[in-house]
């Protein structure tokens, strides 16, 4: 397994990163400006973007494992990557997710802590409706993990 990073034609990647944030327009505010990185176990299995925020916060932006190999561990090795990465560089790791049953449970077992909620991010910023196992997604929740 190993771990890269992505530094030119971040694109190529859009179909995975469309699996962890579905429009492409919200995608390209924070591509450009973010770090990538990607997951290569016998072909890519996961990437990730990640954005610096100021104030010594680190933001995962994009976190993205194709579906047939999530719940494998590959969604926290990346995590794992960026904490052993950046830890010594920034205070905090943070990441912004949907009310979730999914992935506010995936960030909480990495070792997250709720931080505070963006209210109607979800549906005053994309162009249609963002559901996910069943739950339409309306706030943006921030986690937090000290480094």
């Amino acid at each position: 397994m190993k771990i890269y990073k992505v530094t030119k034609d971040k694109k190529r990647y859009l179909d995975l990163l469309l699996l962890a944030d579905e429009q492409e327009s919200m995608i390209d505010r924070y591509l450009g400006r973010g770090t990538m990185y990607a997951l290569n176990d016998n072909g890519i299995k996961a990437a990730c973007v990640v954005t610096d925020e100021g104030g010594g916060i680190l933001e995962i932006k994009n976190l993205a494992v194709l579906p047939v190999f999530q719940r494998k561990g590959y969604g926290r090795r990346m995590v794992e990557f960026l904490k052993e990465t950046y830890r010594g560089t920034y205070k905090i790791l943070q990441a912004g997710t949907g009310e979730s049953p999914l992935t506010v449970p995936f960030y909480e077992a990495c070792g997250f802590k709720r931080s505070h909620i963006i209210e109607n991010f979800f549906t005053d910023n994309y162009d249609h409706p963002i559901f996910e196992a069943g739950v339409q997604l309306k706030d943006m929740v921030y986690l937090q993990l000290n480094l």
